[in-house]
């Protein structure tokens, strides 16, 4: 609230005979005061708080029906592996790798058109069905939660890829950072962290004596 006060005491003269009015103004800030402890409090229960974020795990099945034989063939039929070298280039192979024939290991980027464009490729079907649930929810056909369980459902599904990542002592934190986003980006629900093998190093090695490291990027 603003008060105008008029102190006439010490005027001075104008010419003329005039007095000239010395004017006091002050400013209640009380109410601004009050205003602003209202709004903090409106933003603080409006504002929605950030919701922790979770990995899923998919645990091994349970059934005995399956043999040891079927579950190494599904492994590698569905195994992609990502070999990370450091630098802008990477490595990957499908199921098992042939530790005898070293252009069984290929050389792929982070790029667009590189690794991306494989694991979009070898998860078309999950990827396809995502897309489709995110068209419903854009129409508001489903809502968020179903959109998130079925999401989940699909990246879990049968027939979708499993990804397993290494690193070599010349990967860096960004090229991991790099992976893992590709597998956010692809839709890839199941992947892992694992530990280089000596078999892996093998077939790195040979690759890079042979000339080829330094060759242009594979598009997959």
């Amino acid at each position: 609230m603003a008060e105008v006060q008029s102190n006439e005491g010490g005027s001075k003269k104008k010419k003329g005979g005039s007095k000239q009015k010395k004017i006091n103004i002050f400013v209640d800030f009380t109410p601004m005061v009050d205003m602003n402890m209202l709004l903090i409090t409106f933003f603080m229960l409006c504002t929605s708080l950030n919701k922790p974020q979770t990995m899923e795990i998919n645990m091994p099945s349970n059934d005995k029906k399956i043999t040891e034989q079927d579950r190494d063939n599904v492994k590698a039929s569905q195994a992609i592996t990502l070999v990370l070298s450091g630098g802008d280039s990477l490595f990957y192979y499908t199921g098992q790798p042939d530790y005898k024939n070293y252009n069984s290991i290929k050389l792929s980027s982070y790029r667009a058109d590189g690794i991306r464009s494989y694991l979009l490729k070898r998860n078309t079907a999950a990827v396809l069905k995502i897309n489709d649930l995110k068209l419903k929810k854009l129409q508001l056909k489903i809502t968020q939660e179903q959109f998130t369980k079925e999401v989940s459902e699909i990246k879990s599904g049968k027939n979708t890829p499993v990804v397993i990542i290494k690193a070599t002592d010349n990967a860096t934190y960004k090229n991991l950072i790099d992976a893992l986003d590709e597998m956010q980006i692809c839709n890839i629900g199941k992947y892992v962290i694992d530990k280089i093998t000596p078999g892996d190093l093998f077939l790195l090695k040979n690759f890079e004596s042979k000339g080829n490291y330094s060759s242009k990027f594979e598009n997959p």
